[in-house]
């Protein structure tokens, strides 16, 4: 039968705190919602870490990719419409909590639902924003948001709202993923586009806070400094979007702005996150950091001192897409990390509590799950 969120949540709350549990279960199952991560497999018959993963540890979501990076091949978890379905609905129904099921499906060459799978083709977020057309912006987010609606993904890593400040930008300009360098530009096609995913419940992801566009090198590969590049401009899209009452995701970058923070970047940066994003343009939502294990970060700190600082910065939900380099037990690790943190007192249980009720209210307004 179909039952709400709120419901199934209440009811594992309900357990929670009347005692059912240890309370080292309690805070584990809370913080296991605070995690996302990537895996290999078609099937979760193919997964069985994740399978433990999502029934032990009560993990909070999952991102999908049609190409395995480390070993180059693909293939990786999509394949077609029925066997994606299918994929979604055995992670679902494995799930005590409903899963933020996420993709890249921004359109151009950023797709995971590619044609080949048998998937609609989308345009790039430049030649909507070239043609800047509200019309034909929605009725291609609609598609986008119809086709993840079917294959129950309920999470779109979209829409981009960095400013095309720099063309040739490896991972922005090149790819063709901004609508524009104009910021007005940005903000009514990325509001078009959130719209047009909400008509089919889907839930949009503002990136890269605090902007990504004038960058000159990749996060995925390397430290990337936009100190001398970046322009307060760039906040323009999260200001609008933010005071028209968006509060789904926001994605940070791992993008270094000394003026911003002088030690870390924004990922791991209170200042960025906290100071920036919730305090100053009043951001309520979860906000969720771009993968943990890109290079930008795992190559500068370590697994422990990254959670840390970022969940110090205020990041609610931290994403190991493990498709940069691949680790099995990385949900598991993360998960000890962050309850060793508690435990010794250099996280405070209330830090927790607040990622963890951010999270749930987005859930509530968004997933059912069929039990």
């Amino acid at each position: 039968m179909k039952q709400s969120f709120l419901t199934v949540s209440f009811l594992i709350l309900h357990t929670l705190t009347a005692g059912a549990r240890p309370v080292q279960d309690q805070l584990n199952m809370k913080i296991g919602q605070m995690i996302m991560i990537g895996f290999r497999g078609t099937t979760l018959q193919e997964a069985p870490n994740l399978k433990e993963d999502i029934t032990m540890r009560n993990l909070g979501g999952v991102v999908l990719f049609d190409y395995d990076v480390p070993s180059k091949s693909p293939g990786r978890n999509i394949t077609s419409p029925q066997q994606l379905k299918k994929l979604t609905d055995e992670l679902q129904e494995a799930a005590k909590t409903p899963l933020l099921i996420a993709a890249d499906q921004e359109g151009g060459r950023i797709a995971r639902l590619k044609t080949k799978y048998g998937f609609p083709e989308s345009p790039s977020a430049k030649k909507l924003g070239l043609l800047n057309n509200p019309d034909s912006t929605y009725h291609a987010a609609l598609k986008i948001a119809e086709s993840l609606q079917k294959a129950g993904i309920n999470v779109n890593f979209s829409p981009v709202v960095d400013l095309d400040s720099n063309s040739e930008n490896p991972v922005i300009g090149s790819l063709e993923r901004s609508f524009s360098a104009d910021p007005d530009i940005v903000t009514s096609q990325a509001i078009t586009t959130v719209r047009a995913l909400h008509t089919k419940k889907i839930i949009a992801t503002l990136k890269h806070f605090p902007g990504h566009g004038s960058s000159a090198t990749d996060t995925h590969k390397d430290f990337t400094d936009i100190t001398e590049s970046w322009n307060k401009t760039e906040l323009e899209p999260y200001r609008k979007l933010i005071d028209h009452g968006y509060s789904d995701l926001v994605m940070t970058a791992h993008v270094y702005n000394a003026r911003l923070d002088s030690i870390f970047p924004a990922t791991l940066s209170k200042p960025v996150v906290t100071g920036l994003l919730r305090n100053s343009l009043g951001f309520k939502g979860p906000v969720i950091s771009d993968d943990m294990q890109m290079k930008a970060v795992s190559d500068h700190y370590s697994l422990e001192t990254a959670i840390l600082q970022a969940i110090d910065a205020g990041v609610d939900i931290l994403l190991f897409a493990n498709n940069s380099s691949y680790d099995p037990g990385i949900a598991r690790k993360a998960i000890s990390i962050i309850h060793s943190l508690v435990e010794n007192g250099t996280i405070s249980p209330a830090r927790i509590d607040s990622s963890y009720q951010r999270i749930t209210t987005l859930k509530q307004q968004y997933l059912t799950v069929s039990k």
